[in-house]
């Protein structure tokens, strides 16, 4: 329970920062930058940490919405939030399938 208080807390403080630095460029996200984004994705703070942890609806439904665009789902995984929070990303890449995600990027590899 303390891991997920923990990335809720860190998620605030990156809104706030990112609030007050005035983020405006269009990346793989959009507008919203991936650590904003990774913010929706609370709900899946502890699937993303432990394979064998229970996947929320409201994680899957984010990770469905987020899905449909591969590349902001891997800035997502590869943020510093992400980082920060302990998702493991060989654990979070899982999650689309423990969703039963039928649409999803198989073999698209984040990263260099």
């Amino acid at each position: 329970m303390e891991a997920p208080l923990k990335f809720i807390g860190l998620l605030g403080l990156l809104v706030l920062l990112s609030v007050a630095g005035g983020v405006e460029a269009a990346g793989e996200c959009g507008k919203s930058s991936p650590d904003n984004e990774a913010m929706k994705l609370a709900p899946c703070a502890e699937a993303a940490q432990d394979e064998k942890a229970a996947v929320s609806d409201s994680c899957c439904l984010q990770v469905k919405r987020m899905g449909q665009k591969p590349s902001c789902l891997c800035a997502v995984m590869l943020s510093d939030t992400a980082k920060a929070s302990g998702v493991k990303i060989e654990t979070a890449i899982t999650i689309p399938k423990r969703c039963n995600i039928a649409n999803r990027p198989v073999g698209y590899k984040c990263g260099g």
